[in-house]
């Protein structure tokens, strides 16, 4: 089990960016696959980004492909989410989520085992 804590949430202007972190702890980082997912109010929670354990490859939902960025720090334990352009539409509860030796698939299913505790973002317009 990996113990995965997200940081970076705020309020922004529409236009604006932000980036998340989310440092995890516990198991070798390195064998995870991560992603990042979304929850607005009354809405499900959604497939964001992913990216694999070498950072190698990632993985995009449409609507915010050319708008974030995911990365990975594996000397650092962390992944991060680079998100510019941001419009009201992403404002939602953001959550990390780790995949130990996970395909992409997995995290694009959204089944990964284990998730952060989420951080808020809100895009004013």
């Amino acid at each position: 089990q990996v113990q995965l804590v997200e940081s970076g949430g705020g309020l922004v202007q529409a236009g604006g960016s932000l980036r998340l972190s989310c440092a995890a702890s516990g198991r070798t980082f390195s064998r995870y696959t991560m992603g990042w997912f979304r929850q607005a109010p009354g809405k499900e929670r959604e497939f964001v980004a992913a990216i694999s354990w070498s950072g190698g490859n990632t993985a995009y939902e449409d609507r915010v492909k050319g708008r974030f960025t995911v990365s990975r720090d594996n000397a650092k334990n962390t992944v991060y989410l680079q998100m510019n352009s941001l419009k009201p539409e992403d404002t939602a509860v953001y959550y990390c989520a780790a995949s130990y030796f996970g395909s992409m698939g997995t995290i694009v299913a959204g089944t990964p085992e284990d998730w952060g505790q989420g951080t808020q973002v809100t895009v004013s317009s």
